[in-house]
């Protein structure tokens, strides 16, 4: 945003508003918090090319307005001192209070589901070796069942006699 759209928003005066930035410029040093417009970007603010006054606010500039990013306007709430930037520094403030104790609360549930799912896997893992263990003595139970069953099986060939043939003969 422009300079002057800031003044207006914040209700103080463009010159005060930039006098405020000289004073405070250490806290806007980098463009990602403000830069001047150059002349060609001051030029589509500026008179016409017949050399009529445009009226409205951010016309006819003598100087180059500065443009505030995000992070700049939000610093210029910090340096003036009206009733709306002290409202809109407040609730900077508030939203940064806000933000950082859920990250906190974030953090202690991340923690809490790290330790939760600990739990479960070593669940897990028990009820794997229980299950490999069942499988096991399963696997043990009808290996001997078909032991039992083949040797029973072989004791009754060995105990087979040849019999009379029952019937008629012919």
């Amino acid at each position: 945003m422009l300079d002057f759209d800031l003044a207006e928003l914040y209700g103080v005066e463009t010159k005060r508003l930039k006098e405020a930035v000289r004073r405070n410029i250490e806290r806007f040093e980098g463009d990602d918090f403000m830069f001047q417009l150059s002349k060609m970007e001051i030029a589509e603010f500026s008179r016409t090319q017949f050399a009529t006054l445009n009226k409205g606010r951010g016309f006819n500039i003598k100087h180059a307005p500065f443009a505030f990013t995000e992070l700049g306007i939000a610093m210029l709430s910090s340096v003036l001192n009206s009733r709306t930037a002290i409202e809109v520094n407040r609730g900077i403030m508030r939203t940064f209070v806000t933000i950082r104790q859920s990250l906190t609360q974030s953090k202690k549930r991340k923690s809490d589901l790290y330790t939760e799912l600990k739990e479960l896997k070593v669940y897990i893992e028990d009820v794997f070796a229980d299950y490999n263990d069942i499988n096991e003595d399963t696997r043990m139970q009808i290996e001997l069942i078909n032991q039992s069953l083949a040797e029973l099986h072989n004791e009754k060939k060995q105990q087979a006699k040849p019999r009379n043939k029952i019937g008629f003969i012919t």
